[in-house]
C-alpha cells in the first residue's frame, strides 16, 4: 500500500470516528436536557419540577420586581424557595419568555390583558394568584382640574387593546367622553360615541409618563406612574375605582406548571401579611393589595 493511500484511509477513518462521536454526544445532550416533547425536560423523570432549582420570574420593574425582591430578601429563604427576578420593561416578552421556558413564571399583568394576549399570540399562560391592583389614573402637567380638559385638548391613552379600553372607560366614567352602549374592556377609539372635542394620541403604555410634556393629559398604568414618581392617590385628576375591579395583577405560569411546588410557595408568600404590609407601607395607596384566586 502506498503512503498516499494509507494516509487517505487514515483520514477517512478519523472523520468517520469524529462523526460517530459527535452524534453520540448530541444524543447524550438531548437525553440530559430533554426536548419539548419530553415530560422530564426541565425536571425529574416523573415530570415534576426540580424544587432545588431557582424559580425564575419575569416582572415589570415597579412595583412587581420590587415586591418580588422583598420576598426574595425577607421571606424566600425561610420558606425554602430560591427566587430569581428578571426585569422586563414591555408587556410582550414576559409572556413569550414564560411560554418558551426561558423563565418559569411572570408577574406583570391583569386578566383581560392575558386573555387577549393568549388569543392573539396562541400562548398558554394561566394565572395562579392575585397580588395587587394598580389604579389607572389620568394625569396632566397643564391642568389641575378635569374642567381644564376642554374641546381641542389632546389626551394620550395606552395603545394595547385591554388597557386602551380601560382608559376610555375611566374617561367616560368622569364625563370626558361618551362610549357606545355595551362597550367593555376591549373598547377602542372607534367605540367613542362622543369625544366632546377631545383629541386622542395612542402610545405604548411605558412611554406615557414621558409624553406628559407633549399632551394635555395622559391615562397612565399604575406601575408606570409609580416608576415616574407619580402618585395616583394625590397626583391624578381621576383614578380608577378599586371596587370589583377585574384588573388585579397576578402571578402567572405556562399551563401545566400551576402545581410546581416552587410556584405554590411563591404564591403563598405573595399573599402573606408581610407582603400586604410592604405594599401598603411602600406605595401608600398607589398600589393596593389584592390577594386571592383570579376570577
Amino acid at each position: 500500500m502506498s503512503d498516499t493511500l494509507r494516509e487517505a484511509l487514515f483520514v477517512r477513518t478519523k472523520l468517520t470516528f469524529t462523526a460517530v462521536a459527535a452524534a453520540a454526544a448530541s444524543a447524550l445532550v438531548l437525553t440530559a436536557c430533554g426536548t419539548s416533547s419530553d415530560p422530564g425536560a426541565s425536571s425529574g423523570k416523573d415530570g415534576t419540577a426540580d424544587a432545588s432549582k431557582p424559580l425564575v420570574v419575569a416582572a415589570s420593574p415597579v412595583p412587581h420586581a420590587d415586591i418580588l425582591d422583598f420576598v426574595r430578601k425577607n421571606l424566600a429563604a425561610k420558606a425554602g424557595l430560591k427566587l430569581e427576578v428578571k426585569e422586563f420593561t414591555d408587556y410582550v416578552l414576559p409572556n413569550t419568555a414564560t411560554e418558551s421556558g426561558e423563565v418559569d413564571a411572570n408577574y406583570f399583568q391583569h386578566k383581560p390583558y392575558l386573555d387577549d394576549f393568549n388569543k392573539k399570540k396562541g400562548t398558554h399562560i394561566v394565572p395562579v394568584v392575585n397580588v395587587h391592583l394598580e389604579p389607572l389614573g389620568l394625569y396632566s402637567k397643564k391642568t389641575d382640574d378635569l374642567k381644564g380638559l376642554t374641546s381641542g385638548k389632546t389626551v394620550a391613552v395606552p395603545n394595547d387593546t385591554t388597557n386602551e379600553g380601560r382608559a376610555l372607560r375611566l374617561l367616560a366614567d368622569n364625563g370626558l367622553i361618551t362610549l357606545k352602549d355595551g362597550v367593555g374592556s376591549d373598547g377602542n377609539l372607534s367605540d367613542v360615541a362622543d369625544a366632546k372635542g377631545l383629541k386622542f394620541k395612542e402610545l405604548e403604555a411605558a412611554t406615557l409618563p414621558r409624553a406628559l410634556n407633549d399632551v394635555d393629559a395622559a391615562v397612565i398604568n399604575g406601575n408606570y406612574a409609580v416608576e415616574a414618581k407619580l402618585k395616583p392617590a394625590t397626583d391624578a385628576l381621576a383614578v380608577e375605582s378599586a371596587g370589583d375591579n377585574p384588573y388585579a395583577n397576578f402571578l402567572a405560569v405556562k399551563k401545566g406548571n400551576e402545581k410546581d411546588p416552587r410556584v405554590l410557595k411563591l404564591a403563598e408568600l405573595l399573599n402573606s401579611p408581610e407582603v400586604r404590609k410592604y405594599i401598603d407601607d411602600t406605595y401608600e395607596g398607589s398600589v393596593i393589595p389584592a390577594s386571592g384566586p383570579v376570577k
